[in-house]
This record gives C-alpha cells, sequence and structure tokens, in this order.
C-alpha cells in the first residue's frame, strides 16, 4: 500500500486541485496594477467626509452652519485632490523606462 496517489485508468496520475493563485493566472498581477488606481477614489471621498464631519462638529458646538461644514468640504476636496494628482503623476513615473 503506497501514500501517494494510484494511477487512474488511463495510466496518469491525478491532478491535484488547483490553489487559488492557479486558477486565474495573471488576475494577481492585474490586481497589483490597479490596486492604486481603485484607492485614490476611496482617498478623494474620505478627505472630503472627514473634512465635511469635521466642520459638522465645529459648527454643531458653536452654532456657526454651514460654514465649517462648507469649508471643511472645500478643504477635503482640495486636500484629496492635491493627493489624487501626486499618486497619478508617482504612478507615471513608475510606468515609464
Amino acid at each position: 500500500m503506497s501514500t501517494g496517489s494510484a494511477p487512474d485508468q488511463h495510466g496518469e496520475e491525478p491532478k491535484s486541485p488547483k490553489k487559488g493563485s492557479e486558477l486565474l493566472p495573471g488576475m494577481g498581477q492585474l490586481f497589483r496594477d490597479f490596486a492604486p488606481y481603485f484607492t485614490m477614489g476611496f482617498q478623494l471621498a474620505a478627505a472630503v467626509l472627514l473634512f465635511f464631519f469635521a466642520g459638522w462638529w465645529i459648527d454643531s458646538r458653536y452654532e456657526t452652519a454651514p460654514i465649517f461644514q462648507l469649508l471643511g468640504i472645500l478643504i477635503g476636496f482640495a486636500g484629496g485632490l492635491v493627493k489624487f494628482l501626486r499618486t497619478v503623476s508617482d504612478l507615471n513615473k513608475q510606468k515609464q523606462p
């Protein structure tokens, strides 16, 4: 009795189940290539939301609505846009030989 796998009816060794990375070859590289682009939208949205809620908190504390909410949106958008453009610039530099 052997511990290895026995040949099937055609004399071939049965194939072992494929690993997740072998099922769709190249998908891992595809995800690695596009991951920075996927995160840029989330970073921009997070910056806007973070500064909006900070402005909302200030407005609720000092009863100055909607001044700081609007300022928060503008600052968040400006900061997120700067981060977005820097990331795109860095990615373009990496792709050039």
